[in-house]
């Protein structure tokens, strides 16, 4: 598994802009007002996602007081910052769209409050991206180098072993 790479997160998030964007010119009027809580909910997961990675770079770290991470335990925190890193992206992205689409009609009490909504959410959902890099890179273990070639495909076979 290779680590998560930023202009991919980039990417989603451009593109959940574009189209968030698109859906807003079409339905914004019809769309109830943005829930202030779902920005919070992304604050509270950054939150628990800095501190398991914090705790989880103390036992890989062996430090006094904690004991061993069990390695299916460090895999299983890995897919869950990947994923968040994910999920984050495209949270970004569409709170970024309604940014976008909102910026000219801030005048009005409706769109003012869903653009502060989104601009919190797009606050927060950076946030819960750093947490979910934070934790992925809190699940390297310290010294480890991966092997020659990017650890993708079996090694090249030497001589000795086409020879059994």
């Amino acid at each position: 598994m290779t680590p998560t790479r930023i202009p991919a997160l980039a990417a989603a998030a451009a593109a959940c802009t574009a189209v968030t964007w698109l859906v807003l010119r079409l339905l914004y009027n019809v769309m109830p007002p943005l829930p202030p809580a779902s920005a919070f909910t992304l604050l509270i997961a950054a939150a628990a996602e800095a501190w398991i990675g914090r705790d989880l770079r103390a036992r890989i770290a062996r430090r006094p007081g904690t004991k061993p991470a069990p390695p299916i335990y460090v895999a299983r925190m890995a897919v869950l910052a990947k994923a968040t890193a994910q999920v984050a992206a495209v949270m970004a992205g569409i709170a970024a769209g309604f940014e976008v689409y909102l910026a000219a009609s801030l005048f009005a009490a409706a769109p003012r409050h869903d653009a502060i909504v989104a601009g919190i959410g797009l606050g927060t959902s950076l946030l819960l991206a750093a947490a979910a890099l934070y934790l992925e890179r809190c699940c390297r273990v310290p010294g480890h180098r991966p092997p020659p070639g990017g650890g993708r495909g079996a090694p090249p076979l030497r001589s000795v072993d086409r020879l059994r």
